[in-house]
Protein backbone atom coordinates (compact mmCIF):
# COMPACT_ATOMS: atom_id res chain seq x y z
CA UNK A 1 0.00 0.00 0.00
CA UNK A 2 1.56 3.15 -1.18
CA UNK A 3 1.78 6.61 1.57
CA UNK A 4 -0.41 7.87 -0.77
CA UNK A 5 -3.53 5.90 -0.44
CA UNK A 6 -4.11 6.83 3.32
CA UNK A 7 -5.71 9.93 4.61
CA UNK A 8 -3.41 12.48 6.01
CA UNK A 9 -4.88 13.29 8.93
CA UNK A 10 -4.80 9.81 10.31
CA UNK A 11 -8.77 8.86 9.78
CA UNK A 12 -10.12 5.54 9.16
CA UNK A 13 -11.95 4.48 6.16
CA UNK A 14 -15.63 3.72 6.64
CA UNK A 15 -14.99 0.34 5.72
CA UNK A 16 -12.33 -0.44 8.07
CA UNK A 17 -14.10 1.21 10.82
CA UNK A 18 -17.23 -1.01 10.01
CA UNK A 19 -15.29 -3.81 10.32
CA UNK A 20 -13.79 -3.02 13.45
CA UNK A 21 -16.93 -2.63 15.21
CA UNK A 22 -18.67 -5.65 13.30
CA UNK A 23 -15.62 -7.79 15.33
CA UNK A 24 -15.63 -6.09 18.69
CA UNK A 25 -19.25 -6.73 19.00
CA UNK A 26 -18.98 -10.65 17.74
CA UNK A 27 -15.94 -11.03 20.15
CA UNK A 28 -18.52 -9.76 22.76
CA UNK A 29 -21.71 -11.77 21.62
CA UNK A 30 -19.42 -15.03 21.32
CA UNK A 31 -18.06 -14.19 25.07
CA UNK A 32 -21.48 -13.99 26.12
CA UNK A 33 -22.64 -17.06 24.66
CA UNK A 34 -19.65 -19.27 26.26
CA UNK A 35 -20.56 -17.90 29.57
CA UNK A 36 -24.17 -18.76 29.06
CA UNK A 37 -23.33 -22.09 28.09
CA UNK A 38 -21.21 -22.58 31.26
CA UNK A 39 -24.05 -21.20 33.06
CA UNK A 40 -26.41 -23.43 32.08
CA UNK A 41 -23.99 -26.69 32.73
CA UNK A 42 -23.19 -25.62 36.21
CA UNK A 43 -26.75 -25.33 36.98
CA UNK A 44 -27.94 -28.49 35.38
CA UNK A 45 -25.49 -30.39 37.26
CA UNK A 46 -25.40 -28.84 40.63
CA UNK A 47 -29.43 -29.77 40.52
CA UNK A 48 -28.67 -33.35 39.81
CA UNK A 49 -30.09 -35.83 42.22
CA UNK A 50 -28.87 -36.79 44.83
CA UNK A 51 -28.77 -40.54 44.83
CA UNK A 52 -27.59 -42.73 47.74
CA UNK A 53 -25.61 -45.64 46.90
CA UNK A 54 -26.83 -49.19 48.18
CA UNK A 55 -25.01 -50.39 51.74
CA UNK A 56 -24.36 -53.49 50.22
CA UNK A 57 -24.85 -55.37 46.66
CA UNK A 58 -25.17 -59.60 47.16
CA UNK A 59 -24.05 -60.47 44.09
CA UNK A 60 -24.08 -64.21 42.72
CA UNK A 61 -21.07 -66.53 43.79
CA UNK A 62 -18.05 -66.33 41.54
CA UNK A 63 -19.64 -63.16 39.81
CA UNK A 64 -17.09 -60.42 39.50
CA UNK A 65 -18.14 -56.83 39.12
CA UNK A 66 -16.49 -53.99 36.72
CA UNK A 67 -19.04 -51.13 36.15
CA UNK A 68 -22.21 -50.05 38.55
CA UNK A 69 -24.63 -47.28 37.52
CA UNK A 70 -27.85 -45.87 38.97
CA UNK A 71 -31.60 -44.93 37.63
CA UNK A 72 -33.82 -43.35 40.52
CA UNK A 73 -35.48 -46.82 41.25
CA UNK A 74 -32.72 -49.56 40.69
CA UNK A 75 -28.99 -49.25 40.26
CA UNK A 76 -27.20 -51.88 37.50
CA UNK A 77 -23.99 -54.21 38.30
CA UNK A 78 -21.94 -54.73 34.72
CA UNK A 79 -19.78 -58.84 35.52
CA UNK A 80 -16.82 -59.49 34.36
CA UNK A 81 -18.30 -62.26 32.47
CA UNK A 82 -21.05 -59.76 30.68
CA UNK A 83 -23.90 -59.83 31.93
CA UNK A 84 -25.84 -57.23 33.63
CA UNK A 85 -27.67 -57.31 36.67
CA UNK A 86 -30.38 -54.82 37.45
CA UNK A 87 -31.63 -54.64 40.73
CA UNK A 88 -34.81 -52.88 42.54
CA UNK A 89 -33.49 -50.07 44.97
CA UNK A 90 -36.38 -50.50 47.58
CA UNK A 91 -35.67 -54.16 48.20
CA UNK A 92 -32.05 -54.79 46.71
CA UNK A 93 -33.53 -57.54 44.51
CA UNK A 94 -32.50 -58.94 41.41
CA UNK A 95 -35.23 -57.35 39.20
CA UNK A 96 -33.45 -58.73 36.18
CA UNK A 97 -30.82 -60.30 34.17
CA UNK A 98 -29.39 -58.95 30.83
CA UNK A 99 -26.65 -61.54 28.95
CA UNK A 100 -24.62 -58.64 26.58
CA UNK A 101 -23.60 -60.74 23.50
CA UNK A 102 -21.25 -60.03 20.99
CA UNK A 103 -22.17 -58.70 17.32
Amino acid sequence: MDMQDQPENGAEPANIRFLRRLVTVLTAVMIAGLLAIFALLVIRFSSAPDLPLPDSIALPDGTEATAFTQGRDWYAVVTADDRILIYDRATGSLRQELQVTPD
